[in-house]
């Protein structure tokens, strides 16, 4: 029988908005409820106004680590796949989202962790050191990722060049990346849009990419990315 081990949160000296910004953030009793309850209200919300239709249900891994990826055109795009992961997942998985729409104001901060259980990635701020902390914390935790590889919002709907960010946190590694399409989002709720619409929206999952005989490198990376785009892009054909 091993002996028990007491280990403090990482995130236990930060005040409420620094842990809410922190890439190192834990959850305790108060989020774990608010992401249960954010989970129920979502689902229902994207089966009711938005009719949301899945395929593909059998390609979502049973437990982390795993990262799910998909096309970007709406704020819906994040709901949308969280709505089909199981409750018991509330607390290990985490939405990458940009900080600088999501977390620049403490209100907006403490919304983001404590309900949608984002983390923040400061699209002007961020360097390699951020990525490396998220790799290192996908594996070692483990738990999984939801990103958008295209790094923004597409405006008109098309797939944009997948960054090779993706790849700096799987290559080399056992995780599996998860493809997914989401189709009908940007005409629910487009940019510049304050109110989603009733509009159906369809997601499609893919079968699982596994990076790791590719080289933690620039070039490992960008065969990533290229590789990514072209699964998550046969799924909008």
């Amino acid at each position: 029988m091993k002996s028990w081990n007491y280990q403090p949160a990482k995130d236990i000296e930060l005040k409420p908005v620094e842990r809410a910004r922190s890439l190192k953030r834990e959850s305790g009793i108060w989020s774990t409820c608010g992401h249960l309850a954010w989970h129920g209200l979502v689902r229902v919300y994207t089966s009711l106004y938005h009719r949301l239709d899945v395929e593909g249900r059998e390609h979502l891994p049973a437990a982390p680590p795993f990262v799910l990826i998909a096309n970007h055109t709406s704020h819906l795009d994040c709901l949308v796949i969280g709505s089909v992961l199981p409750c018991r997942l509330c607390d290990r998985v985490f939405p990458v989202a940009a900080g600088d729409v999501f977390f620049e104001s403490p209100a907006r901060s403490l919304f983001s962790a404590q309900m949608i259980n984002a983390l923040p990635m400061w699209r002007k701020k961020s360097g390699p050191h951020a990525l490396a902390e998220l790799k290192d914390r996908l594996v070692s935790e483990p738990c999984g990722y939801i990103l958008f590889p295209e790094g923004t919002r597409s405006r008109d709907g098309s797939l944009q060049h997948f960054k090779a960010g993706l790849g700096m946190i799987v290559a080399g590694t056992l995780v599996p990346v998860v493809p997914c399409s989401i189709a009908g989002a940007s005409r629910a709720w487009p940019p510049g849009s304050r109110w989603p619409r009733p509009w159906k929206v369809r997601l499609t999952i893919g079968p699982a990419l596994n990076f790791e005989a590719l080289p933690n490198s620039r070039k490992g990376w960008e065969q990533i990315a290229r590789e990514a785009e072209e699964a998550v892009r046969k799924l909008r054909q």
